[in-house]
Parts: structure tokens; C-alpha cells; sequence
């Protein structure tokens, strides 16, 4: 076994995980975090000590169990999308997971109408896993979001994008995040080669 296939197969895949993998595949669009990228998650949420999280991008619910697996018992993963399908789905699979209804609240809507709406320095971590697009602006958002001491994580971070003026847009896109993130003081950062690359930064000043 390869280095590669060795590191993605560490902690593989459970029922839930793979239920919530092959909703996915029924439903299209949407693509869930690898299970690399979500063991890096719930590291992250573990070490972040998270008890308030929000997500950006329910998809069909396997980041969110991985976010919830590591953060504190009593916790609340606070998770927007805009497909209502989507998030049905990923309730299912929380309660598969053993999860309470009250340990995750599911917005429909896009993310940069919602996030306004979210208290100022109230979350121990942010996880986007949308379009690439609005990666900035939910870079924004973040540091209003998180506390110190939070931690945001985007997932496909190096995304080149698909073809024509999309790929070249989110190619550029793709180096501005890592930049934008790697020259703010306030931010301690990292990318990791896991997926698209998992980008991730503590917060670290207000």
C-alpha cells in the first residue's frame, strides 16, 4: 500500500459515513470531504476544544459528523446550505451517528445572507466547504465569527476549477485564499495536501 492510500484509509469510513457518502452520489453536486480531510476536521474541532461550530456547506452530512465526533459533548454544529434535500438527508445520517436532534441546527439559505446574523466572537470554529468563489468573503466572516483561540478551515483551498473562465477565476481564487490567510496577523496557518487542500489558521488576536 502506498504512502498516499495509506494516509487515506487510517481512519476509514464508518456506516453513517458511508451512508452519508452514497446520498451524496444519489443526489449529485456535492462531494464529500475524503476521510482524510475528515479526520483532520475532527482533530481540529478536538483540539479547538469546539462546542459552537458553524459549518458553510451541509452537503449530504460527512464533514458534519466528523466536526461533531470531535468537538465537546452538549455541543452545536450550526450548518448552512441552500439545497433543503441536502440537509434532510444529513439529519438522518446525524441520528445514524448518534447525535441529538438539538446538537445540530440546519439553515437553509446562502451563507453570506446567514452569517450576518451569527453573534460576533460566539464560535470555537468555522468550516467552509462551498464555492471557492466566496472563499474571501467567508474569510470575513470567520474572523468576525470566532473567538480567540478559534480556528477556520476551508476544504479544497487549491481548487483550480473546472474549465474556461471558471478555472481560471478560481485558479486565482485559489492562490488568494492561502495569501490572504498567510499574510494576516492575526491568523497562525497551515495547508495541508489532504483533498484539495485543507487550509486551516487559529485565531489568534482580535
Amino acid at each position: 500500500m502506498g504512502l498516499l492510500a495509506y494516509t487515506t484509509e487510517y481512519l476509514p469510513e464508518d456506516e453513517p459515513l458511508l451512508v452519508a457518502r452514497a446520498n451524496a452520489a444519489d443526489l449529485g453536486g456535492t462531494e464529500p470531504v475524503s476521510p482524510a480531510v475528515g479526520a483532520a476536521l475532527r482533530f481540529l474541532a478536538c483540539a479547538a476544544g469546539a462546542k459552537a461550530t458553524v459549518e458553510i456547506g451541509t452537503g449530504c452530512g460527512s464533514s458534519g459528523i466528523w466536526l461533531l465526533r470531535g468537538m465537546r459533548p452538549g455541543s452545536t454544529l450550526t450548518s448552512v446550505d441552500t439545497e433543503p434535500e441536502y440537509q434532510r438527508v444529513a439529519r438522518k445520517v446525524f441520528t445514524q451517528a448518534g447525535f441529538a436532534q438539538n446538537q445540530s441546527r440546519l439553515i437553509v439559505g446562502r451563507a453570506l445572507d446567514v452569517l450576518p446574523r451569527l453573534s460576533d466572537g460566539a464560535y470555537d470554529m468555522v468550516f467552509c466547504d462551498a464555492d471557492p468563489r466566496d472563499y474571501l468573503d467567508y474569510l470575513s466572516a470567520a474572523l468576525r465569527l470566532l473567538r480567540t483561540g478559534g480556528i477556520v478551515a476551508f476544504s479544497n483551498a487549491l481548487l483550480a476549477g473546472t474549465s474556461g473562465d471558471d478555472e481560471e477565476a478560481q485558479g486565482a481564487l485559489a492562490i488568494d485564499l492561502p495569501r490572504a490567510v498567510r499574510a494576516d496577523e492575526r491568523l497562525v496557518p497551515m495547508l495541508l495536501p489532504l483533498g484539495d487542500g485543507l487550509l486551516a489558521a487559529i485565531k489568534r488576536t482580535e
